[in-house]
């Protein structure tokens, strides 16, 4: 068996020199194609690596957003608090998230897409929870969603809506994200069921006697 080896080598080697000129380009092609498929193969297996450290540094990052509390929201920045949203947007899925709050912002302080692909424009307010979110805030944001033509627009705040804001929200399809649904969101529940509850949440009367008594207004 071992001799039959060494012949059948010997006579490979016998060819190859015979007819080198003839097939030394078929050769060099094989080298080169094995070559750049253990290089494809090795790009593919660290974008794979890569992709996973990214979704794993992003879903720790959201499991630490749901673990703030709404007090550790309310001693938040403006910034922090936009920072903190644009997160929670990017846990639920949302893709091209980005926060553009600042000077000239045209009124929007974080825009991106909704899972469903739609445009989002995103205003966010940190407000005192003894203060309330009047209507001409919201008129706000409308104007930001015809200014970059959005789908769908979000109102976020720390406080609650007036109810003439809320009549306001519901009759011009804009989200309002009041404090209640603020910490539900925070803890898990998405973004898209929150679109679902849209106009509700902030209680009865004996629920905004109880939010006076713990806020002062």
């Amino acid at each position: 068996m071992q001799k039959a080896a060494l012949v059948g080598g010997g006579l490979l080697l016998v060819l190859l020199v015979v007819f080198w000129s003839a097939i030394w380009p078929y050769v060099v092609a094989a080298v080169v194609v094995g070559g750049l498929g253990s290089l494809a193969g090795w790009l593919w297996h660290t974008d794979r690596l890569l992709r996973s450290r990214d979704r794993n540094w992003r879903e720790n990052d959201a499991v630490q957003a749901g673990h703030r509390t709404l007090a550790e929201v309310d001693a938040m920045s403006g910034t922090e608090f936009e920072e903190l949203v644009a997160d929670l947007c990017r846990r639920d899925g949302c893709t091209e998230v980005r926060r553009v709050g600042g000077s000239g912002d045209n009124g929007a302080d974080v825009r991106g897409r909704l899972p469903d692909g739609r445009t989002m424009v995103v205003q966010c307010k940190r407000y005192t929870p003894s203060s309330a979110i009047a209507s001409r805030e919201l008129r706000d944001l409308l104007g930001a969603k015809v200014h970059f033509k959005a789908d769908v627009a979000v109102f976020v705040t720390t406080t609650r809506f007036s109810r003439p804001s809320v009549a306001f929200a519901v009759e011009h399809d804009i989200l309002a994200v009041h404090r209640d649904h603020l910490g539900l969101w925070n803890n898990g529940a998405s973004l898209s069921s929150l679109l679902s509850v849209n106009g509700g949440g902030q209680g009865d009367s004996s629920h905004r006697t109880r939010w006076k008594k713990t806020y002062g207004k």
